[in-house]
């Protein structure tokens, strides 16, 4: 388990120890009219977000919910780390570094005053986030720290992200597939709408200091994957380094975590039904059909029946 998500863990025990009778219109917060968790959030901390500055040597991971984000972390965790050359002690130091700074797993999660604790970390920073392009701190798209948009066909992703609704209690729970699809359609989940993060993003595809890689090829191929991600961000690793760390971020390594980790590709077609696939083809073609990111997500291969 990442130690990002051995720290949300921790803060939905503790917000449910503190108040376990949080009712459901509590569980969320709208904030440019994007929905967002209550507990890991406020209004507060996105505002004081825009005032972040990044670093050149900032590495920012950001992907829509349920696209693979934490299993991306791990890589590049690994990679790093690994490239960095750390010693026992030294990765002891910056782990200990994020608890007492009191890191949180996405940049947009925790108190306003997490920001100001955020300039006491060493770099290299591996920071996350779920947030689409206008609701970023300008330092991020102006400044010179590099991005990597994780994208992932979006059937499998409102699969995933179904399940996580369900399965998380800092969420309001949805009593049957066809309402969560209503909802995942119209973007009334936190983090908004699928089609317009990527709708948003695309406007930022010829970014310079942006890479995009998507979950499928990751799947496929993870040491080549791992190779991409390694040029872009500079890390120096060997073929024994990428072979170790593809082992142990794969899918039987994680075990009882790995299908909530890594999910399946193809996984939509359990719960579509035919009006819903045609629906949400038509969807994606409206919004994101003939752009750079739909060629990436390769629609045709992952999402025709």
């Amino acid at each position: 388990m990442s130690r990002n998500r051995e720290r949300v863990i921790e803060i939905i025990e503790n917000v449910f120890s503190e108040n376990e009778k949080t009712s459901p219109e509590d569980l969320l917060f709208s904030y440019d009219d994007i929905l967002y968790p209550a507990v890991l959030s406020s209004p507060e901390t996105l505002e004081a977000l825009k005032s972040f500055e990044t670093r050149s040597t900032d590495v920012i991971l950001a992907g829509y919910p349920k696209t693979g984000t934490n299993w991306l972390e791990q890589m590049v965790r690994e990679m790093e780390s690994t490239d960095a050359k750390y010693t026992e002690e030294e990765m002891k130091e910056r782990i200990n570094a994020e608890k007492e700074l009191q890191m949180f797993p996405r940049l947009e999660f925790g108190d306003p005053g997490v920001f100001e604790r955020m300039k006491k970390l060493p770099s290299r920073r591996i920071i996350l986030t779920h947030l689409p392009p206008h609701l970023l701190p300008p330092s991020l798209l102006q400044g010179k720290a590099k991005i990597l948009l994780l994208v992932r066909n979006p059937k499998d992703t409102a699969v995933s992200y179904y399940h996580f609704y369900n399965n998380m209690p800092v969420l309001p729970s949805f009593a049957t597939w066809d309402e969560y699809f209503a909802a995942f359609m119209n973007g009334k989940l936190t983090w908004g709408s699928y089609f317009d993060h990527l709708m948003e993003w695309n406007r930022h595809i010829d970014h310079e200091r942006m890479v995009i890689i998507s979950y499928e090829e990751l799947k496929e191929n993870p040491v080549l994957g791992m190779k991409k991600i390694a040029a872009f961000f500079g890390f120096s690793l060997n073929e024994e380094e990428f072979s170790r760390i593809a082992k142990k971020t794969s899918f039987q390594a994680m075990k009882e975590k790995s299908k909530e980790t890594h999910g399946v590709v193809g996984s939509w077609r359990d719960l579509f039904s035919e009006v819903q696939n045609e629906e949400m083809d038509q969807k994606f073609e409206e919004c994101i059909g003939g752009t750079i990111l739909a060629t990436k997500i390769k629609y045709d291969l992952y999402c025709k029946t």
